[in-house]
């Protein structure tokens, strides 16, 4: 009993020191949402005044610790990312035992400690949808389906990708599917009102949905292979939970097949303790299939599959795992010893984000903090900021404010940012990027910090677009780094 009362003091202990080692890095997930947050700090109004293709929940995290980088937003990721596994362990614990529960809980944190450091360590819209995508599905297991609807439109308000918790939660319980849209119209009801009575609905179904599925629908290069690569990447670092997953569903079949039909069972028998599953319901196996798949699914929309994707996947393979490891009886020392790989692949990470240095993973946050250094010093009282290419972070450190709505030059071009350093047509139809440089050209921000994108694109230089020659005209070079050179208003 005292190792189990330790157990969650240990597990945050370690979930603070691995955040608390990047609390002088900003990763692009962090910068993005945190830029949004600052301008909203500022008074701005999300979507009307800043543009951003993100639902509104996720900058409002970053709200909550006024945007600032710093322990205090890395203590705020370690608070969440215990919360991810206080809900994967009541939800364990609920189906099988605490026992179960306590593997799922330790799982969880594991992989949310050594994966790659970009993914893990900022709370961008993929993790922040952690905790209410694993909520909504317990609640749907717990027969609560108001609760599970409106979790599951709390995951929809981080992320579009709610949707497929929405999915896994109505194959967990497809009775309770009419209460389930009681909850999501709930928590959506309120969300589009504020919307509508800020001036920002119209704003947001073009920022958010129409621009996200110009996104969606222009896949990168060799979308499969790549794919292919990096699912196998993943799963290859998971290779523990994975194995451990697998034996659970082998057991599962096998405990079904050997169980009689419900018929034959009498009904004060038929159900287990309270809020398990009926013990005799049929295709529980394909309940977990089938969130596996939907989680899948929701990975491989857009067919970009970035690290951060995969943890759709997490709380089905960390509840899955810990009732594998738990079957495995005395062989689970030698499956759990494939939790070396993670290990040992990402734990120096942490003492090369302590040490700073040539650190090649943060090499462009080392740039940002340069160039926010001189713009800060170049900058006089009132002035306004405006960057071209993808450099959110650099409002989050000098802390003015935008010019325009803009945060980036994405919509500006039509170019995702993933695609700003090959050739590539814009993935918006021109006539949105031309008007939005038009609205650029009629602000007059008091400096300019063209970013690597136009440095190593020709094809993206302010210069080559007709409506911002003369607006950049007015501007001249005041300093540089190697990746960001500054201007400011003549």
């Amino acid at each position: 009993m005292r190792e189990k009362r330790l157990f969650f003091p240990l597990l945050f202990a370690l979930l603070l020191a691995s955040r608390m080692c990047h609390t002088g890095i900003l990763w692009e997930s962090d910068g993005y949402p945190m830029a949004a947050a600052v301008q909203m700090l500022f008074g701005k109004t999300l979507y009307r005044a800043i543009w951003f293709d993100k639902p509104p929940l996720l900058p409002l995290f970053y709200v909550l610790t006024g945007a600032h980088p710093g322990w205090a937003l890395r203590l705020e990721d370690a608070l969440y990312a215990l919360l991810c596994c206080s809900i994967v362990y009541r939800f364990g614990r609920d189906l099988w035992s605490r026992r179960e529960g306590l593997w799922a809980a330790g799982l969880m944190g594991f992989y949310l400690v050594f994966y790659v450091p970009s993914a893990v360590i900022p709370v961008a819209s993929d993790l922040l949808m952690l905790a209410p995508h694993a909520a909504a599905v317990w609640m749907a297991f717990r027969r609560r389906p108001f609760w599970s609807g409106a979790l599951a439109a709390v995951a929809f308000w981080i992320s579009p990708k709610g949707v497929f918790v929405a999915a896994a939660c109505a194959l967990w319980d497809p009775a309770g599917i009419p209460l389930m849209a009681v909850g999501w119209i709930a928590v959506s009801g309120p969300a589009v009102a504020w919307l509508w009575s800020c001036g920002a609905l119209a704003p947001y179904w073009r920022e958010v949905w129409q621009v996200g599925l110009f996104y969606a629908g222009t896949p990168p290069a060799e979308p499969v292979k790549n794919g292919l690569l990096r699912t196998l990447n993943w799963m290859g670092f998971h290779a523990a939970a994975w194995v451990a997953a697998g034996w659970f569903l082998i057991q599962e079949v096998g405990r079904r097949k050997r169980l009689p039909h419900p018929s034959a069972v009498p009904p004060a028998a038929r159900w287990g303790r309270r809020f398990r599953l009926p013990l005799h319901a049929h295709g529980s196996g394909l309940r977990w299939a089938g969130w596996v798949v939907i989680s899948a699914a929701g990975v491989a929309a857009g067919l970009r599959f970035f690290p951060r994707y995969y943890f759709l996947l997490l709380p089905v393979l960390a509840l899955m795992a810990a009732r594998g490891f738990t079957l495995f009886g005395p062989a689970r020392v030698f499956v759990a010893a494939l939790l070396l790989i993670p290990l040992a692949r990402f734990g120096p990470s942490y003492a090369a984000a302590l040490g700073g240095g040539a650190w090649s993973d943060t090499g462009m946050d080392r740039d940002s903090r340069a160039a926010a250094a001189l713009i800060r010093q170049a900058a006089r009282p009132g002035d306004t900021l405006f960057v071209w290419g993808y450099r959110p972070e650099l409002y989050a450190y000098t802390r003015l404010p935008a010019a325009s709505m803009f945060l980036d030059s994405q919509p500006l071009t039509g170019v995702p940012a993933d695609r700003y350093l090959t050739p590539y047509a814009p993935a918006e139809q021109d006539e949105g990027p031309r008007k939005n440089r038009a609205e650029l050209a009629a602000t007059r921000p008091a400096i300019v910090a063209i970013t690597a994108v136009a440095l190593k694109n020709p094809r993206l230089e302010i210069a080559h677009y007709p409506e911002l020659q003369a607006w950049f005209a007015q501007y001249r070079q005041v300093a540089r780094t190697r990746d960001t050179v500054i201007f400011r208003l003549r």
